[in-house]
């Protein structure tokens, strides 16, 4: 069965890090452009980061520009999202999609069209 499952999220305090996981099941994530969102209640879906395929070129929202990192580690078929300094306004549920098209670029991020979705991991900064 094919799917994205994500983990690494929890209760953090302002100021603090984690690192969220995207992992794959059933294909191959490198041959994917990846995507990481974000939900907070009341809120609509927001992109935050992204990779792609081709160059490996990333993309941040200007809120966590300087703070988040996105990155692939191919042997463990997982892309991460290191999170820091982290900031009550982070607080949502990360969502991780992939899409293969291969002429992706960052520049129509988040305007993709995702193949998967995982199920999400829910991130709480609060003191």
């Amino acid at each position: 069965q094919l799917h994205l499952v994500e983990s690494g999220g929890g209760l953090v305090q302002p100021g603090g890090s984690l690192r969220l996981s995207c992992a794959a099941s059933g294909f191959t994530l490198d041959y994917y452009n990846i995507g990481w969102f974000r939900q907070a209640p009341g809120k609509e879906r927001e992109g935050v980061s992204c990779i792609s395929r081709s160059d490996g070129s990333t993309y941040y929202t200007d809120s966590v520009k300087g703070r988040f990192t996105i990155s692939r580690d191919n042997a463990k078929n997982t892309v991460y999202l290191q999170m820091n300094s982290l900031k009550p306004e982070d607080t949502a549920v990360y969502y991780c999609a992939a899409d293969k098209t291969i002429s992706r670029t960052t520049m129509t991020f988040p305007g993709w069209e995702y193949d998967y979705w995982g199920q999400g991991t829910q991130v709480t900064v609060s003191s």
